[in-house]
């Protein structure tokens, strides 16, 4: 959770550097050059994205790997763009007018990185990411969810190291790989447009991998209230949104084509007669840390 910045925190933070490398150990570099230069006694906090996700049931954040490698090696899924999800789910609550505990919702943090969350009284109950960001749905350079025997045998193939592979799966397939166009969706969707095969392959990818995520997290929470885009893409492309929705009756999801076409607005974007509300819902990741840092510093 959210906490204020100590030596054994930093320290904490950098000890688990192998898990996160481009992030945990840059973080920890910053913590202490901020901590040399700023007054004595003047506050730090941290805020955590994957905390929102602590509260998933170790039914959703175990794998099928021998226990201890849960227990030793501490591999379990821990999802990302908690701040996101929790921030845009708090939003929802507020513009549909109902208590967060009340409500089922599915959020979709959809960028160069996307994460799916589902949401239900206001807790992360499962997340499409997982030990790593490179889990769940294709993204700009990511290849997402992939059979791990592909991952050897692609290795072996190419003559690559461990390391290479990574690369390779990180910064090199997902959209990028897939179109050979490039890793903004701006991109494939102007070259979907215009007929590119390829270009229209991730596009429908893309949709479908949304599409089923949200039929799973419905049936996992047992209902569904509403369903948020939001992130880069999840605010700005209304071709996704509505493919994504696309023949989604069984939920009750109907999307207003008129309403739909909005960019970086919170909108509600479904019909009236729709079940399922949906809404584009802009993110504010540093709006949320600031209201953390001032909850605790005034404490």
């Amino acid at each position: 959770e959210t906490c204020l910045v100590t030596d054994e925190v930093i320290d904490q933070i950098d000890s688990l550097a192998e898990l996160a490398p481009v992030h945990n150990h840059p973080h920890a570099l910053a913590l202490r050059a901020c901590k040399a230069v700023i007054p004595a006694g003047t506050p730090q906090v941290v805020v955590f994205d994957t905390a929102f996700h602590s509260t998933m049931p170790r039914k959703a954040y175990l794998y099928g790997l021998p226990y201890e490698c849960y227990t030793d090696l501490h591999v379990r899924k821990y999802g990302f763009h908690g701040t996101s999800h929790r921030f845009v789910s708090g939003e929802l609550a507020r513009v549909m007018g109902k208590p967060i505990e009340e409500l089922k919702i599915v959020s979709c943090h959809l960028g160069n990185g996307s994460s799916i969350t589902a949401i239900n009284g206001g807790k992360s109950v499962d997340t499409s990411m997982g030990f790593t960001p490179l889990d769940g749905l294709v993204m700009g350079t990511r290849c997402g969810s992939v059979d791990p025997s592909a991952v050897d045998y692609v290795e072996k193939k190419m003559g690559f190291t461990p390391d290479q592979m990574t690369e390779y799966m990180n910064k090199k397939s997902g959209f990028l790989g897939l179109s050979g166009i490039g890793s903004d969706n701006r991109d494939i969707q102007a070259a979907a447009s215009e007929g590119n095969e390829r270009a229209l392959i991730v596009s429908e990818i893309f949709a479908y991998q949304i599409k089923k995520f949200i039929g799973s997290y419905a049936a996992a929470m047992n209902g569904l209230d509403a369903v948020i885009f939001t992130g880069g893409i999840g605010e700005n492309a209304p071709e996704v949104r509505a493919a994504a929705c696309s023949n989604l009756d069984i939920l009750g999801i109907h999307i207003d084509a008129e309403k739909n076409l909005c960019r970086g607005i919170l909108k509600e974007i479904s019909t009236d007669e729709s079940k399922t509300k949906v809404y584009v819902i802009p993110t504010n990741e540093e709006l949320l840390i600031a209201r953390d840092t001032l909850a605790l510093v005034t404490k």
